[in-house]
């Protein structure tokens, strides 16, 4: 398939650019006036003469109008169906729905139109209280409320956050379940009616912001009961909206108690390690559903092998509460050999812009064993080289080494909001 890609301004020597068939800019570095351009998106399709837009898994991957606006203009969305979008991809209303499947969910609010109704919703909850995006993802619009003193300026600073990274201020409450694990499961799903799972993955190990860092497949020391309750519930709910194409049903675990937390109707930043264990290529088998086509296998065919890792290689300074470090990077080794996967648009001489996300690679590492994949991820990061900029690597090498994460019991708190009086990032 030919491809063309879009970038801003602040990304025209992106490798993605380079890559592609042919690509063309659709607006300044600002992500209002370029990735979250609309108009300039789909005229560029439409000038190119494509079929079909992928979007990714930022900006307006889960933004139900887009969805639309494409099917008006002749486009195929890779993704599940519009309304379905609306559903699932709006937080505040996938939890209503999935209850409506029997799905259990945290305690939480409906879509807050004021600080009046958040307090209001608060009293009813209890605190501490989740404060989130209902259109957010990557921890943007999140923010944990300990007690009533700090719900305004919480209020008031997610809204602003969202309202910038969506163009959707929209925000909700949920309670804070203390030292849960962050469990997703994967689901694919056809336009006939077939729906598969490929597994769950932990992604328990997240920056304060509630950005994740390293992710893993299956999850460690999870009961079966708890696993098979995870994959019937992300089946049972996927099933009742009828979801077609890739999507992650995420949940908060405690013990062998899960409950949904949100949906994202989209591929993950971590399928990577999904593909490992079961060798399937999720953003393949995406264009296959869209194209019309039916999955061709059912749950039984489906089976995991081996154990997959995956860390995050931000430009950030750990050492400055994972403040982001845009800049230029003078000189770049990435790892390789037996089990190592690497995605980026990374290479030596590239700038990284202010503009986005500060993720800039993703190093995966497969082994027989769980064992096996540390090992080979300590490997693949001792021999990774990214001059110029500050990075995450050596904080990955310190998680990876705790004793929390070696016997694969931690939760979202193995990394403390905190740094420590010597500037380091402690992973407890």
């Amino acid at each position: 398939m030919a491809t063309v890609a879009i970038f801003s301004e602040a990304d025209r020597d992106s490798m993605h650019v380079r890559q592609a068939d042919e690509a063309f800019c659709v607006g300044p570095g600002p992500a209002a006036r370029s990735y979250l351009n609309i108009p300039n998106i789909i005229s560029t399709a439409l000038i190119t003469n494509c079929d079909a837009i992928h979007p990714g898994y930022g900006f307006l991957a889960e933004n139900a109008r887009f969805a639309e606006i494409c099917a008006d203009h002749g486009l195929t969305f890779i993704g599940p169906k519009p309304s379905v979008i609306a559903l699932m991809g709006d937080k505040a209303t996938a939890k209503r729905v999935v209850r409506e499947a029997g799905v259990a969910t945290t305690p939480g609010s409906g879509i807050l139109d004021s600080i009046e109704e958040a307090q209001h919703a608060a009293g009813s909850i209890g605190y501490p209280l989740l404060l989130k995006a209902t259109a957010g993802g990557g921890g943007r619009g999140m923010r944990v409320v300990n007690a009533e003193n700090e719900l305004a300026r919480a209020y008031a600073g997610a809204t602003a956050e969202a309202e910038a990274s969506f163009k959707d201020g929209r925000v909700y409450l949920e309670r804070l379940i203390r030292e849960p694990r962050h469990i997703e499961v994967q689901v694919l799903g056809d336009e006939f009616g077939n729906i598969v799972h490929l597994g769950e993955r932990d992604c328990s190990v997240q920056k304060p912001a509630h950005q994740k860092i390293v992710e893993e497949t299956p999850a460690p020391n999870l009961s079966l009961r708890a696993r098979d309750a995870l994959h019937d519930m992300a089946l049972q709910a996927s099933r009742y909206v009828g979801y077609t194409n890739a999507g992650t049903l995420e949940f908060l675990v405690s013990g062998d108690e899960a409950y949904f937390m949100e949906m994202n109707t989209r591929i993950q930043v971590e399928h990577p390690v999904t593909e490992m264990v079961f060798n399937i290529d999720l953003v393949k088998e995406q264009i296959r559903i869209a194209a019309g086509e039916p999955l061709g296998y059912t749950q039984s065919d489906l089976m995991s092998r081996g154990h997959a890792i995956e860390c995050r290689i931000n430009a950030e300074d750990p050492r400055n509460n994972f403040a982001p470090a845009a800049g230029t990077v003078s000189k770049l080794v990435f790892p390789g050999g037996p089990g190592i996967r690497v995605d980026t648009h990374l290479y030596a001489g590239a700038t990284i812009p202010p503009y986005y996300d500060s993720m800039i690679a993703k190093v995966v590492a497969f082994g027989d064993t769980r064992d096996v994949a540390i090992a080979r991820m300590e490997r693949a990061l001792r021999e990774t080289l990214v001059e110029g900029v500050n990075t995450t690597i050596a904080i990955c090498l310190e998680i990876l080494a705790s004793s929390a994460f070696r016997s694969g019991r931690y939760d979202v708190e193995l990394i403390p909001a905190r740094i420590l009086t010597n500037g380091e990032v402690s992973a407890r």
